[in-house]
Protein backbone atom coordinates (compact mmCIF):
# COMPACT_ATOMS: atom_id res chain seq x y z
CA UNK A 1 0.00 0.00 0.00
CA UNK A 2 1.21 3.56 -0.63
CA UNK A 3 3.35 5.17 2.06
CA UNK A 4 1.74 7.82 4.25
CA UNK A 5 2.84 11.43 3.95
CA UNK A 6 4.87 11.34 7.18
CA UNK A 7 6.94 8.35 5.99
CA UNK A 8 7.53 9.90 2.58
CA UNK A 9 8.56 13.25 4.02
CA UNK A 10 10.79 11.57 6.61
CA UNK A 11 12.66 9.65 3.92
CA UNK A 12 13.25 12.87 2.00
CA UNK A 13 14.61 14.51 5.16
CA UNK A 14 16.85 11.54 5.93
CA UNK A 15 18.46 11.65 2.48
CA UNK A 16 19.43 15.25 3.27
CA UNK A 17 20.73 14.52 6.77
CA UNK A 18 22.86 11.56 5.60
CA UNK A 19 24.09 10.45 2.20
CA UNK A 20 22.14 7.60 0.56
CA UNK A 21 23.31 4.10 1.42
CA UNK A 22 24.27 5.03 4.99
CA UNK A 23 24.43 1.74 6.87
CA UNK A 24 23.38 3.13 10.27
CA UNK A 25 20.44 5.15 8.93
CA UNK A 26 19.14 2.24 6.86
CA UNK A 27 19.33 -0.11 9.87
CA UNK A 28 17.40 2.37 12.03
CA UNK A 29 14.71 2.77 9.37
CA UNK A 30 14.38 -1.00 9.06
CA UNK A 31 14.05 -1.26 12.84
CA UNK A 32 11.63 1.56 13.62
CA UNK A 33 10.52 3.27 10.41
CA UNK A 34 11.59 6.48 8.70
CA UNK A 35 9.58 8.91 10.84
CA UNK A 36 10.90 7.44 14.11
CA UNK A 37 14.47 7.44 12.76
CA UNK A 38 14.21 11.11 11.80
CA UNK A 39 12.90 11.91 15.29
CA UNK A 40 15.81 10.05 16.91
CA UNK A 41 18.40 11.79 14.74
CA UNK A 42 17.01 15.22 15.58
CA UNK A 43 17.15 14.38 19.30
CA UNK A 44 20.70 13.04 18.97
CA UNK A 45 19.46 9.66 20.18
CA UNK A 46 21.75 7.45 18.06
CA UNK A 47 24.90 5.56 19.01
CA UNK A 48 26.81 6.36 15.82
CA UNK A 49 28.83 9.43 16.83
CA UNK A 50 29.77 10.80 13.38
CA UNK A 51 26.20 10.34 12.14
CA UNK A 52 24.75 12.04 15.21
CA UNK A 53 27.08 15.03 14.97
CA UNK A 54 26.59 15.47 11.23
CA UNK A 55 22.78 15.28 11.48
CA UNK A 56 22.60 17.76 14.37
CA UNK A 57 24.91 20.19 12.56
CA UNK A 58 22.75 20.16 9.44
CA UNK A 59 19.51 20.42 11.43
CA UNK A 60 20.85 23.50 13.21
CA UNK A 61 20.69 25.47 9.95
CA UNK A 62 17.26 24.39 8.73
CA UNK A 63 14.47 22.16 10.01
CA UNK A 64 14.68 18.92 7.95
CA UNK A 65 10.89 18.56 8.07
CA UNK A 66 10.44 22.00 6.57
CA UNK A 67 13.11 21.23 3.99
CA UNK A 68 11.29 18.02 3.03
CA UNK A 69 8.04 19.94 2.62
CA UNK A 70 9.66 22.53 0.37
CA UNK A 71 11.47 19.87 -1.66
CA UNK A 72 8.30 17.86 -2.25
CA UNK A 73 6.53 21.00 -3.48
CA UNK A 74 9.44 21.83 -5.76
CA UNK A 75 9.46 18.34 -7.23
CA UNK A 76 5.73 18.56 -7.96
CA UNK A 77 6.29 21.76 -9.93
CA UNK A 78 9.08 20.02 -11.88
CA UNK A 79 6.88 17.07 -12.78
CA UNK A 80 8.98 14.71 -10.64
CA UNK A 81 7.68 12.19 -8.11
CA UNK A 82 9.14 10.41 -5.12
CA UNK A 83 9.04 6.60 -5.01
CA UNK A 84 9.46 4.73 -1.71
CA UNK A 85 9.67 0.99 -0.90
CA UNK A 86 5.98 0.64 -0.07
CA UNK A 87 4.95 1.96 -3.50
CA UNK A 88 3.87 -0.52 -6.16
CA UNK A 89 6.51 0.77 -8.60
CA UNK A 90 9.46 0.28 -6.22
CA UNK A 91 12.26 -1.74 -7.97
CA UNK A 92 12.64 -4.88 -5.89
CA UNK A 93 16.16 -5.77 -7.05
CA UNK A 94 17.75 -2.93 -5.11
CA UNK A 95 16.82 -4.78 -1.92
CA UNK A 96 19.82 -7.05 -2.58
CA UNK A 97 22.03 -4.21 -1.31
CA UNK A 98 20.85 -5.09 2.21
CA UNK A 99 23.37 -7.93 2.30
CA UNK A 100 26.09 -6.53 0.03
CA UNK A 101 29.52 -7.07 1.56
CA UNK A 102 32.66 -5.82 -0.18
CA UNK A 103 36.20 -7.09 0.37
CA UNK A 104 37.55 -3.58 0.89
CA UNK A 105 35.51 -1.98 3.69
CA UNK A 106 38.16 0.53 4.72
CA UNK A 107 36.24 3.49 3.27
CA UNK A 108 32.70 4.75 3.78
CA UNK A 109 32.02 4.37 0.05
CA UNK A 110 32.57 0.62 0.42
CA UNK A 111 30.78 0.36 3.77
CA UNK A 112 27.68 2.50 3.26
CA UNK A 113 26.19 0.52 0.41
CA UNK A 114 22.73 -0.20 1.78
CA UNK A 115 19.48 0.09 -0.26
CA UNK A 116 18.02 3.48 -1.14
CA UNK A 117 15.42 5.06 1.12
CA UNK A 118 13.65 6.63 -1.85
CA UNK A 119 14.02 7.64 -5.49
CA UNK A 120 13.16 10.87 -7.24
CA UNK A 121 11.80 10.06 -10.70
CA UNK A 122 11.15 12.07 -13.86
CA UNK A 123 9.32 10.25 -16.65
CA UNK A 124 6.04 8.41 -17.09
CA UNK A 125 7.21 4.78 -16.93
CA UNK A 126 6.62 2.97 -13.62
CA UNK A 127 10.09 2.64 -12.10
CA UNK A 128 9.83 -1.04 -11.20
CA UNK A 129 8.50 -1.96 -14.63
CA UNK A 130 11.28 -0.07 -16.40
CA UNK A 131 14.01 -1.76 -14.33
CA UNK A 132 12.51 -5.26 -14.20
CA UNK A 133 14.10 -6.16 -17.54
CA UNK A 134 17.18 -3.96 -17.63
CA UNK A 135 20.91 -4.11 -18.35
CA UNK A 136 23.53 -1.61 -17.20
CA UNK A 137 26.04 -0.30 -19.74
CA UNK A 138 28.96 1.65 -18.26
CA UNK A 139 32.43 2.73 -19.27
CA UNK A 140 34.89 5.52 -19.91
CA UNK A 141 34.02 9.17 -20.37
CA UNK A 142 36.97 9.65 -22.73
CA UNK A 143 35.78 6.81 -24.93
CA UNK A 144 37.45 5.90 -28.22
CA UNK A 145 35.63 5.50 -31.53
CA UNK A 146 35.95 1.74 -31.00
CA UNK A 147 34.25 1.93 -27.60
CA UNK A 148 31.46 4.17 -28.89
CA UNK A 149 30.82 1.83 -31.82
CA UNK A 150 30.61 -1.29 -29.65
CA UNK A 151 28.40 0.48 -27.10
CA UNK A 152 26.00 1.68 -29.77
CA UNK A 153 25.69 -1.81 -31.27
CA UNK A 154 25.02 -3.45 -27.90
CA UNK A 155 22.67 -0.79 -26.49
CA UNK A 156 20.65 -0.51 -29.71
CA UNK A 157 20.29 -4.29 -29.81
CA UNK A 158 19.24 -4.50 -26.16
CA UNK A 159 16.56 -1.84 -26.66
CA UNK A 160 15.37 -3.62 -29.81
CA UNK A 161 14.91 -6.79 -27.74
CA UNK A 162 12.80 -4.88 -25.17
CA UNK A 163 15.54 -4.52 -22.55
CA UNK A 164 15.88 -1.21 -20.71
CA UNK A 165 19.37 0.29 -21.02
CA UNK A 166 20.59 1.76 -17.70
CA UNK A 167 23.59 4.08 -17.39
CA UNK A 168 24.82 7.18 -15.59
CA UNK A 169 24.26 9.96 -18.12
CA UNK A 170 27.95 10.90 -18.42
CA UNK A 171 29.88 11.73 -21.58
CA UNK A 172 31.40 8.85 -23.56
CA UNK A 173 30.09 5.32 -23.10
CA UNK A 174 27.11 6.36 -20.93
CA UNK A 175 25.82 8.88 -23.46
CA UNK A 176 26.35 6.47 -26.38
CA UNK A 177 24.29 3.81 -24.57
CA UNK A 178 21.42 6.20 -23.78
CA UNK A 179 21.32 7.64 -27.30
CA UNK A 180 21.38 4.22 -28.95
CA UNK A 181 18.42 3.06 -26.84
CA UNK A 182 16.46 6.20 -27.73
CA UNK A 183 17.32 5.74 -31.43
CA UNK A 184 16.01 2.17 -31.26
CA UNK A 185 12.71 3.40 -29.86
CA UNK A 186 13.37 1.62 -26.57
CA UNK A 187 13.58 2.57 -22.90
CA UNK A 188 16.60 3.96 -21.12
CA UNK A 189 17.12 5.03 -17.50
CA UNK A 190 19.74 7.54 -16.37
CA UNK A 191 20.76 7.12 -12.72
CA UNK A 192 21.98 10.53 -11.59
CA UNK A 193 24.31 11.65 -8.82
CA UNK A 194 22.47 14.95 -8.39
CA UNK A 195 18.93 16.29 -8.46
CA UNK A 196 16.73 15.29 -11.40
CA UNK A 197 16.23 19.00 -12.11
CA UNK A 198 19.93 19.68 -12.73
CA UNK A 199 21.30 16.77 -14.78
CA UNK A 200 25.04 16.65 -15.07
CA UNK A 201 26.96 17.16 -17.33
CA UNK A 202 25.19 20.20 -18.79
CA UNK A 203 26.49 19.27 -22.23
CA UNK A 204 24.05 16.35 -22.21
CA UNK A 205 21.01 18.49 -21.32
CA UNK A 206 19.18 17.79 -24.59
CA UNK A 207 19.81 14.07 -24.15
CA UNK A 208 18.41 14.16 -20.61
CA UNK A 209 15.21 15.78 -21.87
CA UNK A 210 14.87 12.99 -24.45
CA UNK A 211 15.37 10.40 -21.72
CA UNK A 212 12.71 12.02 -19.53
CA UNK A 213 10.26 11.82 -22.44
CA UNK A 214 10.83 8.20 -23.45
CA UNK A 215 12.43 6.69 -20.34
CA UNK A 216 13.32 7.81 -16.83
CA UNK A 217 15.69 10.11 -14.95
CA UNK A 218 16.14 8.87 -11.38
CA UNK A 219 18.14 9.98 -8.36
CA UNK A 220 18.38 9.32 -4.63
CA UNK A 221 19.10 13.02 -4.01
CA UNK A 222 16.35 15.67 -3.81
CA UNK A 223 15.94 18.26 -6.58
CA UNK A 224 18.54 20.97 -6.41
CA UNK A 225 21.30 18.66 -5.12
CA UNK A 226 24.73 19.33 -6.60
CA UNK A 227 26.73 16.57 -8.39
CA UNK A 228 29.59 16.19 -5.92
CA UNK A 229 32.38 13.74 -6.77
CA UNK A 230 31.69 11.18 -4.04
CA UNK A 231 28.03 10.97 -5.05
CA UNK A 232 28.92 9.33 -8.35
CA UNK A 233 30.56 6.49 -6.41
CA UNK A 234 27.51 6.18 -4.14
CA UNK A 235 25.23 6.17 -7.20
CA UNK A 236 27.09 3.31 -8.86
CA UNK A 237 25.72 0.71 -6.43
CA UNK A 238 22.20 1.42 -7.76
CA UNK A 239 23.20 0.69 -11.36
CA UNK A 240 24.74 -2.60 -10.18
CA UNK A 241 21.78 -3.65 -8.04
CA UNK A 242 18.83 -2.48 -10.14
CA UNK A 243 19.80 -4.33 -13.33
CA UNK A 244 19.92 -7.98 -14.40
CA UNK A 245 23.59 -7.55 -15.37
CA UNK A 246 26.06 -4.88 -16.43
CA UNK A 247 28.31 -4.48 -19.47
CA UNK A 248 31.64 -2.66 -19.17
CA UNK A 249 32.92 -1.05 -22.38
CA UNK A 250 36.32 0.62 -21.97
CA UNK A 251 37.71 1.66 -18.59
CA UNK A 252 41.05 3.00 -17.50
CA UNK A 253 43.05 1.36 -14.72
CA UNK A 254 41.30 3.49 -12.07
CA UNK A 255 37.72 4.17 -13.00
CA UNK A 256 34.29 4.58 -11.45
CA UNK A 257 33.04 2.00 -13.94
CA UNK A 258 35.47 -0.55 -12.47
CA UNK A 259 34.02 0.22 -9.03
CA UNK A 260 30.53 -0.41 -10.41
CA UNK A 261 31.62 -3.80 -11.73
CA UNK A 262 33.02 -4.69 -8.31
CA UNK A 263 29.54 -4.24 -6.90
CA UNK A 264 28.00 -6.23 -9.76
CA UNK A 265 30.34 -9.14 -9.01
CA UNK A 266 29.72 -8.91 -5.26
CA UNK A 267 25.98 -9.14 -5.90
CA UNK A 268 26.46 -12.23 -8.07
CA UNK A 269 25.01 -10.57 -11.20
CA UNK A 270 26.42 -11.13 -14.70
CA UNK A 271 29.47 -8.87 -15.05
CA UNK A 272 30.17 -8.63 -18.78
CA UNK A 273 33.38 -7.07 -20.08
CA UNK A 274 34.18 -6.00 -23.65
CA UNK A 275 37.90 -6.43 -24.47
CA UNK A 276 39.75 -3.75 -26.39
CA UNK A 277 43.09 -3.32 -28.16
CA UNK A 278 45.97 -4.31 -25.87
CA UNK A 279 47.63 -1.02 -26.80
CA UNK A 280 44.70 1.09 -25.59
CA UNK A 281 44.94 2.77 -22.17
CA UNK A 282 41.14 2.95 -22.15
CA UNK A 283 40.87 -0.86 -22.03
CA UNK A 284 43.45 -1.51 -19.30
CA UNK A 285 40.75 -1.73 -16.65
CA UNK A 286 38.69 -4.15 -18.73
CA UNK A 287 41.62 -6.47 -19.29
CA UNK A 288 42.68 -6.37 -15.63
CA UNK A 289 39.15 -7.30 -14.57
CA UNK A 290 39.10 -10.24 -16.97
CA UNK A 291 42.48 -11.44 -15.71
CA UNK A 292 41.76 -11.05 -12.01
CA UNK A 293 38.11 -12.09 -11.81
CA UNK A 294 37.23 -15.46 -13.34
CA UNK A 295 33.56 -14.74 -12.62
CA UNK A 296 33.62 -11.85 -15.12
CA UNK A 297 32.39 -12.78 -18.60
CA UNK A 298 34.05 -11.69 -21.83
CA UNK A 299 31.51 -10.45 -24.38
CA UNK A 300 32.12 -9.17 -27.87
CA UNK A 301 28.62 -8.78 -29.31
CA UNK A 302 24.95 -8.42 -28.47
CA UNK A 303 24.21 -12.15 -28.56
CA UNK A 304 26.71 -12.77 -25.75
CA UNK A 305 25.01 -10.16 -23.56
CA UNK A 306 21.53 -11.51 -24.23
CA UNK A 307 22.68 -15.03 -23.44
CA UNK A 308 24.10 -13.87 -20.09
CA UNK A 309 21.05 -11.92 -18.87
CA UNK A 310 18.18 -13.83 -20.48
CA UNK A 311 16.29 -16.75 -19.02
CA UNK A 312 17.78 -20.19 -19.58
CA UNK A 313 17.18 -21.12 -23.21
CA UNK A 314 15.75 -17.69 -24.11
CA UNK A 315 18.83 -16.71 -26.10
CA UNK A 316 21.61 -18.87 -27.44
CA UNK A 317 24.58 -17.56 -29.37
CA UNK A 318 26.23 -19.74 -32.00
CA UNK A 319 29.99 -20.25 -31.80
CA UNK A 320 32.00 -18.05 -34.13
CA UNK A 321 32.98 -19.72 -37.36
CA UNK A 322 34.18 -18.78 -40.80
CA UNK A 323 32.14 -18.89 -44.01
CA UNK A 324 30.76 -22.29 -44.92
CA UNK A 325 31.78 -24.18 -48.09
CA UNK A 326 30.13 -27.06 -49.81
CA UNK A 327 33.14 -29.23 -49.05
CA UNK A 328 32.70 -28.74 -45.27
CA UNK A 329 30.06 -31.47 -45.05
CA UNK A 330 32.07 -34.14 -46.91
CA UNK A 331 32.92 -37.43 -45.27
CA UNK A 332 36.58 -38.30 -44.79
CA UNK A 333 36.98 -40.42 -47.95
CA UNK A 334 35.27 -37.85 -50.18
CA UNK A 335 37.46 -35.11 -48.73
CA UNK A 336 40.61 -37.14 -49.40
CA UNK A 337 39.51 -37.78 -52.95
CA UNK A 338 38.68 -34.13 -53.59
CA UNK A 339 42.14 -33.12 -52.37
CA UNK A 340 43.66 -35.57 -54.85
CA UNK A 341 41.98 -33.93 -57.85
CA UNK A 342 44.56 -31.66 -59.50
CA UNK A 343 44.02 -27.89 -59.34
CA UNK A 344 44.59 -27.72 -63.10
CA UNK A 345 44.09 -30.36 -65.73
CA UNK A 346 42.54 -33.78 -65.21
CA UNK A 347 43.28 -37.19 -63.68
CA UNK A 348 41.89 -40.64 -64.27
CA UNK A 349 40.07 -42.54 -61.52
CA UNK A 350 43.06 -44.90 -61.29
CA UNK A 351 45.46 -41.97 -60.76
CA UNK A 352 43.16 -40.50 -58.12
CA UNK A 353 43.00 -43.82 -56.28
CA UNK A 354 46.79 -43.83 -56.00
CA UNK A 355 46.99 -40.21 -54.91
CA UNK A 356 44.24 -40.53 -52.29
CA UNK A 357 45.30 -43.97 -51.08
CA UNK A 358 41.82 -45.39 -51.66
CA UNK A 359 40.48 -48.47 -53.40
CA UNK A 360 39.35 -47.91 -56.99
CA UNK A 361 35.83 -49.12 -56.15
CA UNK A 362 35.63 -46.49 -53.35
CA UNK A 363 36.94 -43.81 -55.70
CA UNK A 364 34.27 -44.54 -58.29
CA UNK A 365 31.49 -44.30 -55.68
CA UNK A 366 32.82 -41.08 -54.18
CA UNK A 367 33.33 -39.49 -57.62
CA UNK A 368 29.60 -39.81 -58.27
CA UNK A 369 28.82 -38.06 -54.97
CA UNK A 370 31.32 -35.28 -55.65
CA UNK A 371 29.87 -34.78 -59.12
CA UNK A 372 26.33 -34.50 -57.69
CA UNK A 373 27.64 -31.96 -55.18
CA UNK A 374 28.95 -29.81 -58.02
CA UNK A 375 32.57 -30.04 -56.90
CA UNK A 376 34.00 -32.00 -59.84
CA UNK A 377 33.13 -32.65 -63.46
CA UNK A 378 33.91 -35.44 -65.89
CA UNK A 379 35.74 -34.60 -69.05
CA UNK A 380 36.99 -36.65 -71.97
CA UNK A 381 40.48 -36.68 -70.49
CA UNK A 382 39.39 -37.57 -66.98
CA UNK A 383 38.22 -35.92 -63.74
CA UNK A 384 38.68 -32.18 -63.10
CA UNK A 385 37.60 -29.65 -60.48
CA UNK A 386 34.67 -27.50 -61.46
CA UNK A 387 35.82 -23.94 -62.02
CA UNK A 388 33.72 -22.52 -59.12
CA UNK A 389 35.03 -25.21 -56.78
CA UNK A 390 38.69 -24.29 -57.24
Amino acid sequence: MPADDDDRAARVALTWLAEPGNRAVWALVEEGGAAATLHRLLRGDVENGPLRESALAKAANIDPRRLAELTLSRAERLGARIVVPSDAEWPQRVGSLATLALDDSSTRINTDVRPPLCFWVRGSWPLGEALARSVGVVGARAASSYGLHVTTEIAYGLASHDWTVVSGGAFGIDAAAHRAAVAAGGRTVAVLACGVDRPYPMGNSAMFEQIAESGLLISEWPPGTAPLRHRFLIRNRVIAAATAGTVLVEAAARSGAIQTMGRVLALGRPAMVVPGPVTSAMSVGCHSLLRERPDATLVTELSHVLEAVGRIGEYQSDPARGPEHRRDGLDEESALLLEAVPRRGTATPEELAVRAGLALRTVLRRLSLLELSGLIERRDAGIALRRKAR
